[in-house]
């Protein structure tokens, strides 16, 4: 029980992150992964700026900032009429007002990013096939439980373990997460299947009723991430599921010719059933703490699910750099966390509601409100989101110093 390297259960964007910050400070970790082999199932994912304080605190930045697609925009459309609502734009403006840009990336890129640092450090070591299902804690330590019947032991233990964490389910039980109803379809095409005129180097959503549309490039332009989804009152979780193209389709008979054209491009079409949970405002378990989608997972909505796991492992590390008191170090953690982590749990929802899926006059409401911002108003809306490292707390709009 006396070891004094922190384990981590999982090793996903959330786990080898944290791996690589507390390395930075000086503290040796064990990542454990379920997985035969340390890769990211999905395609594209979309970074704030917050997303980049954290690499520069983490000392990948420039790693990061190599593999990323820059794009002009955000972009909003109106799905049933086609036509344009609003547009932020990302420029040099943007990147002055919060210190780094907005990008998109391939998850698996992102993710051999974080392990490539990690295999350089002589402080993270990586297992695989190395299943947690719980955990034991003594006076000095806790034991990972492995689904095995082995025990890990470190002086704490991290659950990065994900949507369906085992450490979650010991330490808080409560039961399976919150089944949104809404699914989610992923495509990735090459740039000349997308249709020519849509080919924006932005990230654009296409709003409608009870259901949505997003693209934007990656791989530096020669494909487009298409992810499409629909109110369909799924029942069960379902992740990663391949299905037909007209099983995607019937979900959008509706919507604008201009914006269905994007799902008639789309090719190996695989679905996932959004899910996530209310806010808790405990991650902690004495030498045991929850990050990531374990301790606060979300909907899709902000854009958010990467950048948070990110920010907590910043906060982690920053936490627990020369804490004589490892576990008074995890309720500073929790502490610094919780409610920024809710407050986009929270906003997640409101999001898909109020911008992705409304319709009618509540659609008409948000066209005239979210088309009479100027980019600076659009600024001021998201300073408290991406002008924090994520040690700051829930509304903070200063960033602090990264190192």
């Amino acid at each position: 029980m006396s070891d004094n390297r922190v384990v981590i259960a999982g090793g996903g964007i959330g786990g080898l992150a944290t791996a690589i910050g507390l390395a930075q400070k000086g503290i040796a970790s064990l990542v454990l992964e379920k997985s035969a082999t340390l890769g990211e199932i999905g395609a594209g994912i979309q970074l704030g700026p917050n997303a980049f304080h954290a690499f520069d605190y983490l000392g990948v930045g420039d790693q990061a900032r190599a593999m990323a697609v820059y794009i002009d925009n955000l972009r909003l459309m109106d799905a049933l009429s086609g036509a344009e609502v609003t547009r932020i734009p990302l420029d040099e403006a943007f990147r002055a007002r919060f210190n780094n840009p907005y990008a998109v990336v391939h998850r698996g890129e992102l993710h051999g990013v974080l392990l490539k640092a990690c295999i350089a450090h002589p402080l993270v070591e990586l297992r695989t096939n190395a299943a947690v299902a719980g955990y034991a804690q003594g006076g000095n330590g806790v034991e990972a439980v492995l689904q095995d019947g082995e025990r890990v032991a470190g002086s704490l233990l991290i659950g990065a373990d994900g949507l369906w964490s085992k450490v979650r389910a010991q330490m808080l039980g409560d039961g399976a997460p919150r089944v949104s109803g809404h699914t989610t379809y992923r495509s990735v095409i090459a740039r000349e299947d997308m249709p020519e005129d849509l080919r924006w180097n932005d990230a654009t959503l296409w709003g409608g009723p009870k259901c949505h549309i997003v693209h934007y490039p990656l791989s530096g332009g020669q494909s487009f991430n298409l992810v499409v989804t629909y109110h369909n009152d799924a029942a069960a979780p379902v992740a990663g599921l391949p299905v037909s193209h007209a099983e995607v389709a019937q979900g959008f008979e509706h919507v604008h010719p201009r914006a269905r054209q994007i799902i008639e491009r789309g090719q190996d079409w695989k679905l996932w059933v959004l899910c996530d949970r209310d806010p808790v405002m405990d991650w902690v378990d004495g030498r045991v703490a929850l990050l990531g989608d374990a301790a606060h997972p979300q909907l899709q909505y902000f854009a958010q699910g990467a950048c948070m796991a990110l920010e907590d492992a910043v906060a982690l590390a920053h936490c627990l750099d020369g804490a004589a008191d490892k576990a008074a170090a995890l309720v500073a953690y929790n502490d610094l966390r919780v409610l920024r982590a809710a407050r986009i749990q929270l906003q997640s929802r409101a999001i898909g509601e109020h911008i992705y899926h409304p319709a009618g006059a509540h659609a008409a409401l948000r066209n005239k409100v979210m088309s009479s911002r100027s980019a600076e108003q659009w600024y001021d809306q998201v300073a408290w989101l991406y002008g924090s490292t994520g040690i700051a707390g829930a509304v903070s709009t200063e960033t602090l110093q990264l190192h």
